[in-house]
């Protein structure tokens, strides 16, 4: 589960407000996609989720447990995918995977049948043993995406997943997601790609300059939209109508 509670951040001596009274829950057993235009607040609020900034007011909370008064125990539930894969690239894939391993004290016999089974999915166990810096981006983020399958977490946070991924690999990913969550897990999601995130995702919500403007299922969304038909607008179109009005 993760919780917000009327979370602001601002930039630039209070000048620039990136998240705006944020309120947000994401429930366990939920794939929830956060989408935004560039510039609405979707990272920098995926960032106070994870514990990289602190919120100005507000409180953020992951399975319980405030972000701000007790980081360790929410990090030690949650794993996370920035929008571009940040890795020690002097590292093999092996010995990142296991380095993350003893960050989050995975026991041997699990992490070896875990690493073995995803590096076989995204046909990566050819190159884990060459340094990391030797990737391609693709490559990259499928090492990323592995760390942080890894310590099996409650709670997933991931921006932008899906880019640089080959479509072998996106499908992957995006059956990994499903059976995440159908675990009662939860996973939080931004991405630019309303196609996925329509088909994807029990809910959505939308930011616009740093304010949640929309937030519900896809027929909650249509129905904010105007729309009662079975068919109907797609995400995109309430997307633009929505960060329009």
């Amino acid at each position: 589960m993760i919780e917000l509670t009327n979370v602001s951040k601002s930039y630039n001596r209070g000048k620039v407000k990136a998240v705006d009274d944020l309120t947000l829950l994401v429930e366990p057993g939920e794939i929830f996609g956060f989408l935004g235009p560039n510039g609405a607040g979707k990272t920098t609020t995926i960032k106070m989720i994870v514990g990289l900034l602190r919120p100005d007011s507000g409180r953020v909370a992951v399975e319980g447990f405030d972000v701000d008064a007790e980081p360790l125990k929410a990090k030690q539930v949650t794993t996370y995918v920035p929008d571009y894969p940040a890795v020690y690239e002097r590292l093999t894939g092996l010995e990142y995977l296991n380095f993350i391993g003893d960050v989050y004290g995975v026991p041997g016999a699990e992490r070896l049948e875990r690493i073995e089974k995803w590096l076989e999915i995204f046909e990566l166990a050819p190159a884990v043993t060459n340094p990391i810096q030797s990737y391609s981006h693709g490559m990259k983020q499928k090492i990323v995406m592995i760390a942080a399958l890894l310590p099996g977490p409650r709670v997933m946070v991931l921006d932008e997943p899906l880019v640089g991924l080959d479509p072998r690999a996106a499908h992957q990913l995006k059956m990994m997601f499903r059976e995440h969550c159908d675990a009662g897990k939860t996973l939080f999601f931004s991405t630019h790609v309303m196609e996925v995130a329509e088909k994807l995702c029990d809910r959505i919500g939308i930011i616009h300059k740093g304010r949640l403007v929309a937030s519900g299922t896809m027929t909650e969304l249509k129905a904010l939209a105007g729309d009662r038909s079975e068919t109907g607008r797609s995400l995109e179109e309430i997307f633009l109508e929505v960060t329009e009005k």
